[in-house]
């Protein structure tokens, strides 16, 4: 067989065993065959030598956010930016009342054309309408997964035009997913009436530093609220993924109803496994949840090694920096990450003893792609979408977020010095970025329908 492309003389690292020498040879977009290294020479139209570098499958970031950014251009912004950290699919989440039909035709308008990495989309749910159209949402769309904020509670959601709902809204869509199947509901876990006390106590105290910002939502207000949706989940008999987890009590009490009721998945991010409470940043650091202690820190990183977190994500935001500088209580929240989840992992994680490469495969390739349901995506295997990222595992590089691409015009990791960075990035057999270039076409990124 002809091949279109030979990744040849690297060291894959594959999700289910972990780093071996392959060649990978591409046809039509797919997975054709996986050779024997350095024994795939004159069988394909483009060779890129992968010498010296490890060969992932493309990399899942299945947490970001469009809409804060520009709200047709940043499907380019942001999936180049994407595409920078080695990202072949992005997961993007939408949040609105109205129903999600004209929400849908309209965004995907924007992004066919536009996006340069495969994307998907999950839909936020707030309203009654939102749970009498989810199985059409599954049906129509190939949405299957749904994000409620157990926080949207009176007004707290009102500044991205959520109506807020109570505990018997949580019951009727965990209810509603177990019965249509095939759904997983992302669950925003935090007590909001405490964090409502804590908040007004500290402003009415004149206190308005990031740590005063981090102390008012307490490391309990999360883990309480995740022991409330895995009882209400483990009732329904639904399946939750709880978002950027950041604290090691959260953590321990998902490690103990797994041993009745394992139908949870967890993800963390970047910024709670290199960040804390402490650190010096003022407003920039806002975010919710907050940061948090150092051992909260080091707990996270045992989770992920020990399995109990399934997934690294950014909750990517692109806003301006400018959003940010305001005082604590009114700056915005979030920051730009999928550009920089890998390097960390590489460079804070692999290259510190803290997670193989192995590891570092399974949460950011093939854990996304298993409980989302990215039927073609998340391992090297034949027949699979030819998505892979190289990575150059001795590359030092300083974080500069003018290079990067995104909306946004600063990094949370301005100024760092990362061991580790992708240097390919291949969506369908298509070369995307190579070498810190953006060389693919806007709009060869495709819709990923799922749970159809």
């Amino acid at each position: 067989m002809q091949f279109d492309t030979v990744v040849a003389n690297g060291t894959v690292v594959f999700p289910e065993t972990g780093p071996a020498p392959a060649d990978i040879a591409v046809k039509d977009g797919k997975i054709a065959a996986i050779l024997t290294a350095g024994q795939s020479e004159g069988t394909a139209r483009r060779t890129i030598d992968a010498t010296g570098r490890h060969v992932f499958p493309g990399l899942i970031d299945a947490h970001i956010h469009f809409g804060f950014a520009e709200p047709v251009t940043e499907y380019t912004t942001e999936t180049i930016y994407a595409a920078q950290g080695g990202f072949s699919t992005v997961l993007g989440f939408f949040l609105n009342n109205e129903p999600y039909g004209g929400v849908f035709e309209r965004e995907l308008g924007h992004a066919l054309p536009r996006a340069h990495v495969d994307f998907g989309f999950h839909f936020s749910t707030a309203s009654p309408q939102h749970l009498q159209e989810m199985e059409s949402y599954v049906r129509d769309y190939g949405v299957n997964s749904f994000k409620y904020f157990m926080n949207f509670k009176g007004e707290e959601g009102r500044y991205l035009g959520l109506d807020g709902t109570d505990d018997s809204y949580l019951y009727e869509l965990l209810q509603e997913a177990a019965r249509i199947g095939n759904v997983t509901v992302v669950l925003h876990t935090e007590n909001i009436e405490i964090v409502n006390k804590m908040r007004r106590d500290s402003q009415a105290a004149g206190k308005d530093t990031l740590r005063d910002w981090c102390l008012a939502k307490p490391a309990f207000t999360e883990a309480e609220s995740v022991i409330r949706a895995l009882y209400f989940a483990e009732h329904h008999g639904a399946t939750i993924y709880i978002p950027h987890l950041s604290s090691a009590m959260a953590l321990e009490e998902v490690r103990r109803w797994r041993k009745r009721y394992d139908r949870v998945y967890v993800e963390t991010c970047p910024q709670y496994l290199t960040h804390t409470l402490d650190s010096d940043m003022g407003s920039v650091g806002k975010a919710n949840p907050p940061f948090r202690t150092q051992a909260d820190v080091d707990a996270l990183w045992e989770g992920l090694a020990d399995g109990s977190i399934d997934v690294v994500a950014s909750d990517h935001v692109p806003r301006k920096k400018a959003t940010k500088e305001k005082p604590i209580w009114q700056a915005s929240q979030g920051f730009p990450g999928t550009a920089t989840i890998l390097p960390v992992l590489l460079g804070e994680g692999y290259h510190k003893g803290r997670l193989s490469l192995q590891r570092i495969a399974q949460v950011l390739t093939s854990a996304p792609a298993r409980i989302f349901d990215l039927t073609d995506k998340g391992a090297i295997r034949v027949g699979l979408d030819a998505d892979l990222t190289i990575a150059d595992l001795g590359q030092e590089r300083i974080v500069k977020a003018e290079e990067l691409g995104s909306f946004s015009d600063y990094s949370l990791y301005d100024g760092w010095k990362f061991k580790g960075w992708p240097r390919l990035t291949m969506v369908r057999g298509t070369v995307v970025m190579e070498d810190g270039k953006i060389v693919g076409p806007a709009g060869h990124g495709k819709f990923l329908a799922r749970g159809k």
